[in-house]
């Protein structure tokens, strides 16, 4: 007959025991981070939004105010155009450079080509505007033979008020467009051999293997992509300030709404009006993410 020892006593811990502070100690770091420099500033940008300069409660007065600037509305507009062509170029073309990288057999190829992808994202996005200054001036681009057989001749005529959103999305997609790929390319190798062999046997070809089996397995990510880069988007600023710094105001200081807002901040002692457009801001973004989250269903399980 065999005795049962207890585990009491035996001076062991029950196996698994501790592992549940693992996670909160793992994210108690960033939780940290994220209420000094997230949720405390909201709260600070709120109170201001909902007062003037004393501290007194005023309701909707801040947001009534900047929202009848003359500025406003144009702002709004450009940044809303911006984010048009700027989420529809971000979905179609990172996709489908992610789809043609993942069809390469040649692993030096790939790996190649990811590593192309991802060096403009390496750069800040002040200096990455500051290199495409250099590349849309016809007088000294390396590229002004392309140029000038597009019909720019001089700087003025390249970044006319009229060509600012497309320039505007041909940076942030050179400078943030690689990361997303690589992104996208590990998405396309966790999906199963099995399936997209299944589809091949079915007869499907490249175009429907990736219609109908790998841009749906991948949209779970592509729904996390376009949230961030419309936040991101939203908060157009480094690029139209330099600009227009280094175009003498041919851009227009107050291009967007982020512009906008450091103009009543610092230009116009508005700390009120700016922490108002800055809530506005605040609230579009977060109701989009949670449309594109409740509609692509981004928290069920697959």
């Amino acid at each position: 007959m065999t005795a049962t020892v207890s585990p009491v006593g035996s001076g062991r811990r029950p196996r698994g025991a501790g592992r549940g502070w693992a996670g909160p100690a793992f994210v108690a770091g960033y939780v940290l981070l994220l209420v000094a420099f997230g949720v405390l500033p909201i709260g600070y940008a709120i109170w201001f939004a909902f007062t003037d300069a004393g501290g007194t409660f005023t309701g909707f007065s801040n947001f009534v105010t900047t929202a009848q600037d003359f500025r406003f509305v144009d702002a709004l507009g450009h940044v809303a155009l911006y984010l048009l062509f700027w989420l529809v170029s971000l979905v179609v073309f990172v996709v489908g450079l992610a789809l043609l990288l993942h069809r390469l057999s040649s692993g030096r190829i790939s790996q190649a080509l990811r590593f192309l992808y991802y060096i403009p994202g390496a750069l800040a996005g002040a200096a990455s505007v500051l290199v495409w200054l250099f590349m849309l001036d016809p007088t000294v681009s390396p590229v002004s033979s392309l140029l000038e057989a597009l019909g720019f001749d001089t700087f003025g005529q390249v970044i006319a008020p009229g060509n600012l959103p497309v320039l505007f999305t041909v940076i942030a997609f050179w400078t943030g467009a690689g990361g997303w790929i690589v992104v996208m390319y590990g998405a396309l190798n966790n999906i199963p051999g099995d399936v997209l062999e299944a589809a091949r046997i079915d007869g499907a070809g490249a175009w429907k293997t990736a219609w109908h089996v790998q841009i749906p397995m991948l949209r779970k990510w592509i729904v996390y992509m376009v949230i961030l880069a419309f936040a991101g988007g939203a908060q157009l600023f480094v690029e139209p300030q330099l600009l227009s710094l280094a175009s003498v105001g041919v851009a227009g200081r107050d291009y967007s709404l982020n512009q906008l807002t450091y103009d009543f901040a610092f230009q116009m002692d508005n700390i009120n009006g700016a922490a108002a457009v800055s809530m506005e801001l605040l609230v579009v973004s977060v109701s989009v993410a949670g449309v594109f989250v409740a509609r692509s269903r981004f928290f069920d399980a697959d």
